[in-house]
C-alpha cells in the first residue's frame, strides 16, 4: 500500500471515489467535498491509499485556521481541552463521518489502510502545530479509529434517520404506533387547511427568501445570524453542488414562510436546512411536515429508502420513527 496527498479532490476520479465504503453518506460524496473545499477557513488535503494501483481508503484533512461553527471546535465538545489549532480528519460539515474504506478490504488490510490514514492525519498536523481529530464519527468506525489511534472515542452527539420500508407514505404509518399514526395525520390535515401554495425549487431560484428565513431559525434558536450571510452561503452552496438542491417551499400571499432543503444521495435523502417566516405562518404544524412528511413523500417517489434527519429535536425524531446512533470524537495519534 503506499500513500499520496492531493490538494484538490479534482484529481480523484469520482468513479473511484464513489466506489469506497462512505459512512457518512452525501457529507463524504465527492461533490460535497468539492462544494466545500472552496471554504477559506481551512487548507484541506486529501490522503489517498492505493493498493496495486486501486484506491482502497481515502480522507479530507482539514488545517483549520478559523472554525466559525462552534459545533465544531473541539475544546467546546470535549473536556477538559483548550483551545488549540486542530486538523479534522474526515468530513468538516454536516455532523456525520468515518474513514473511507473499500467494502472489499479483507480485515488485515482494512486495518493496514486504516492505519495510513492515521499516520497521514498525524503527519500532517504535526506539520502545521496542530491536533488531529476525528469528530462526529459513526459507532462502528469510532471503534476502528479509536483501536487504531490507541485512544478512547468520547461522544459528542447522536445522529437520527429514519429508514422507509415499503413503497408508500401509508406504508411509512403503518410502522409507526398507532397512537402516533392518529397524531401524523392530524399534522398533516392541519397544514394542508392552512391553505399554503406548495412549491418545488431549485436553491439558486430561491436562495435569498430561504436564507432570510433560516437566518430567522437561528435567531429563534439564540444563534446570532445575518440574512444576507445566510443567503450568500446557500447561494455557494448551489453553486458548489451543481443546483442539486431541493427545496420544498410553503407560500402565503406571495411570500416564502416556510421551506425544507434536501439532497438525494445514494439510497437517502439528506435533510440539509428549513426556516420559517414565524409572523406569517398559518398552521401550527409546518416545522413537521416540511422537516418529515413532506421529504418522506419525497423519498418514496423517488424510490429511496430512509430520510436523514441529523441531530438535536430528538425526542420528536423518535416518535416519528427515526433511528438514533450515537456520535464520537476520536483523537488521533
Amino acid at each position: 500500500m503506499n500513500l499520496t496527498c492531493v490538494h484538490d479532490i479534482g484529481d480523484v476520479p469520482a468513479a473511484e471515489w464513489e466506489a469506497l465504503d462512505t459512512p457518512a453518506g452525501l457529507y463524504l460524496s465527492h461533490q460535497w467535498l468539492a462544494a466545500q473545499q472552496r471554504d477559506p477557513t481551512a487548507q484541506v488535503r486529501y490522503a489517498l491509499v492505493r493498493d496495486e494501483g486501486r484506491l482502497v481508503a481515502a480522507a479530507p484533512m482539514y488545517v483549520v485556521d478559523t472554525e466559525p461553527n462552534d459545533l465544531y471546535r473541539v475544546h467546546e465538545l470535549v473536556a477538559d481541552r483548550a483551545p488549540a489549532r486542530t486538523l479534522l480528519a474526515g468530513a468538516r460539515r454536516g455532523y456525520l463521518n468515518g474513514p473511507l474504506l473499500h467494502p472489499g478490504l479483507s480485515p488485515g488490510r482494512r486495518r493496514a489502510a486504516l492505519h495510513r490514514l492515521v499516520a497521514a492525519a498525524g503527519s500532517l498536523a504535526a506539520a502545521h502545530g496542530a491536533r488531529p481529530w476525528w469528530l462526529y464519527v459513526t459507532d462502528p468506525a469510532a471503534s476502528e479509529l479509536a483501536d487504531v489511534c490507541g485512544t478512547e472515542p468520547v461522544q459528542v452527539g447522536h445522529d437520527a434517520r429514519i429508514p422507509l420500508p415499503g413503497t408508500t407514505f401509508d406504508d411509512y404509518l403503518a410502522g409507526l404506533p398507532s397512537k402516533r399514526r392518529v397524531a401524523v395525520r392530524r399534522e398533516r390535515r392541519a397544514f394542508e387547511e392552512a391553505g399554503y401554495e406548495l412549491r418545488t425549487l431549485r436553491l439558486s431560484e430561491c436562495a435569498d427568501a430561504a436564507g432570510s428565513l433560516l437566518a430567522r431559525l437561528q435567531a429563534r434558536h439564540g444563534h446570532a445570524a445575518d440574512p444576507d450571510a445566510m443567503a450568500r452561503l446557500l447561494r455557494d452552496q448551489a453553486d458548489g453542488m451543481a443546483d442539486s438542491g431541493i427545496v420544498l417551499a410553503a407560500h402565503a400571499d406571495t411570500h416564502m414562510v416556510a421551506f425544507s432543503l434536501f439532497y438525494r444521495h445514494a439510497d437517502t435523502v439528506w435533510l440539509r436546512a428549513t426556516g420559517y417566516d414565524y409572523a406569517r405562518l398559518r398552521a401550527a404544524h409546518e416545522y413537521f411536515n416540511l422537516v418529515y412528511y413532506l421529504p418522506i413523500e419525497h423519498v418514496y417517489a423517488h424510490g429511496a429508502t430512509a430520510l436523514h434527519v441529523g441531530m438535536e429535536s430528538l425526542r420528536a425524531k423518535a416518535l416519528r420513527g427515526a433511528v438514533i446512533s450515537p456520535l464520537w470524537a476520536v483523537e488521533g495519534a
